[in-house]
């Protein structure tokens, strides 16, 4: 199954790669969207599914980086835009490591959900009352920078290359989480979700993994907010609002939690589901709704989940069915 969910992502991703060919100018708009949100939905499950952790205001470290991104560009400080992603993911990771350090000395579970919740719209609150960050209007209108590299320059200016550098960037962040997670820390934080105590006998620092977590995860986000503000040009307070924080919990569920890629698939058929309906008015949340229902109910483990029991089941069925055969035979061949 790893196997075939690793080609199954490598299509996507191709897709993903091809869509300037096939597609129209707005199509291509969402699909920048819809790679800024896999990155933010993989960096909240990074903290769900791998440290056990729960933030219901994980958009506020994503409005950290956009943020950020948005208030270099609009005020034209004249800064490399790859200074200022480093710039914003920073400030996410270290937004994150502020409020694990406050929150996880003395809370966890539904408790630091509700705190992260709360801390989401508070940070709503905060940018309706500055004028600097353009109060509930946002900030519109950010122009696309020239991104300067080593060898070469990507004009932002230009769809197309704005796209393949989101695309680009997007893999990368990805293809990082996936060592990070994979490797040795990966290993801790899984022993830590599935048993602290027992984890912590064994010599896991618990608490100060968990802040690792939640600042890495953190910073993941915040990187995601800064890609997505020179593609979208605009950021306003929604940015951070519950709302947007609860987009990565359903495309995780929907997706499937057990999986890495779980919030992948969840976020492309959340975004399908969104393109399909656009023109039906609340059409798309009933559907959305429908279908988490559904996945809940008869396969809790998401979309991947459900493609795995099938998997082996079928796997199941063809051994069981080879043995049938061979028990036969051997007995022909006796008699």
């Amino acid at each position: 199954m790893n196997r075939l969910a690793l080609f199954a992502v490598a299509g996507l991703f191709v897709a993903f790669a091809a869509a300037p060919l096939v597609v129209n100018s707005g199509l291509l708009f969402i699909a920048g969207i819809v790679l800024t949100e896999i990155l933010f939905a993989l960096s909240w499950n990074m903290l769900f599914s791998y440290a056990g952790l729960a933030s219901f205001g994980h958009a506020v470290f994503f409005g950290v980086g956009a943020y950020t991104a948005a208030i270099f560009l609009k005020y034209d400080y004249g800064l490399n835009f790859m200074l200022v992603i480093g710039l914003g993911t920073f400030l996410g990771g270290a937004a994150a490591f502020v409020v694990a350090m406050i929150v996880l000395r003395r809370t966890s579970g539904v408790t630091l959900a509700i705190l992260t919740l709360a801390l989401s719209q508070l940070m709503v609150t905060v940018i309706g009352y500055s004028g600097y960050l353009g109060r509930d209007d946002g900030i519109p209108s950010i122009p696309r920078p020239v991104v300067q590299l080593v060898v070469f320059a990507v004009d932002m200016r230009d769809q197309i290359q704005a796209y393949y550098f989101i695309l680009i960037m997007t893999v990368l962040a990805i293809v990082l989480m996936w060592l990070l997670l994979n490797g040795y820390l990966g290993r801790r934080m899984k022993a830590m979700r599935l048993d602290p105590e027992r984890a912590a006998f064994l010599g896991v620092d618990v608490w100060r993994l968990r802040v690792f977590a939640f600042t890495i995860s953190g910073g993941f986000a915040a990187f995601a907010g800064c890609l997505m503000v020179p593609w979208a040009q605009i950021v306003t307070p929604a940015t951070v609002s519950w709302l947007h924080s609860a987009q990565p919990m359903l495309a995780t569920l929907l997706g499937g939690a057990a999986s890495f890629w779980g919030p992948f698939v969840g976020v492309i058929v959340m975004s399908a589901v969104g393109y399909l309906t656009r023109t039906y008015a609340g059409l798309s949340e009933l559907l959305i709704g429908t279908c988490l229902l559904i996945v809940v109910l008869l396969a809790p483990q998401g979309i991947l989940g459900l493609l795995r029991r099938r998997i082996v089941d079928e796997q199941m069925v063809e051994d069981v069915a080879e043995h049938i055969v061979d028990s036969a035979r051997t007995e022909k061949e006796i008699a």
